[in-house]
């Protein structure tokens, strides 16, 4: 081979890599920019009528993690604001000993929501089957989506494209988390692209199942 030809099987090798790395931030800026009217402070987020939770993992006894528990004391005081009616906590329950939804559900009923006010959807394998499950499941037409801000763009954009009138309300980790949430930042890079397929495939959630009334009771239960 001629040092020629080496020479532009070269430069097409780094101009190949260059356009894959330019590449990479696209999906993301596509989430954040196409969301960023729905995004809102727990402060000013507007009223929905249902408050969809997103399971983010446990401690060693069981309970919710940091983050976790910050993204159920927004829904709580969002309750209590009466900016929701009901509360979805949606987690992993995949394997004995770990239990996302019913933490969460507990944290919920010891901080003031009413049992009766909250659902748990056991099936929440991932962001995009919560809202898969959201909407097709338990039958969630509007909500209020609750996560970390870093996860914020994706979680909001899944959820409208599973066909709910979706806002979201975001926590502020980084002082609380600060590697933790440098962390899901990156992280979201390589997870935008998945998500920007979700939104356009639209698959099938893990598991589905029969239609669910727990929303629509937590929803006609009268306040207290």
């Amino acid at each position: 081979m001629t040092t020629a030809r080496v020479s532009r099987r070269r430069t097409w090798f780094t101009a190949g890599a260059l356009g894959l790395l330019l590449l990479i931030p696209v999906p993301f800026a596509w989430l954040t920019v196409s969301t960023e009217e729905r995004r809102f402070s727990p402060g000013g987020v507007p009223e929905r009528p249902v408050a969809i939770v997103l399971g983010a993992g446990l401690t060693e006894d069981g309970g919710p993690a940091t983050l976790l528990s910050r993204r159920l004391d927004i829904a709580a005081e969002l309750y209590h604001r009466n900016k929701v009616q009901a509360v979805l906590v949606t987690g992993d329950n995949s394997r004995e000993g770990y239990n996302e939804t019913d933490a969460m559900r507990s944290r919920l009923i010891a901080v003031g929501v009413p049992e009766e006010k909250v659902v748990g959807d056991y099936a929440g394998f991932s962001t995009w089957d919560s809202c898969a499950r959201a909407r097709e499941i338990f039958g969630v037409e509007a909500a209020t989506v609750i996560t970390q801000n870093f996860h914020l763009p994706r979680a909001v954009r899944l959820c409208q494209a599973a066909g709910i009138d979706t806002k979201g309300a975001g926590d502020a980790s980084m002082r609380v988390r600060t590697v933790a949430t440098v962390y899901g930042y990156a992280r979201e890079l390589p997870a935008a692209f998945k998500a920007a397929a979700d939104a356009v495939l639209i698959p099938e959630p893990r598991f589905l199942g029969p239609r669910e009334d727990g929303v629509d009771e937590a929803l006609a239960a009268p306040r207290r």
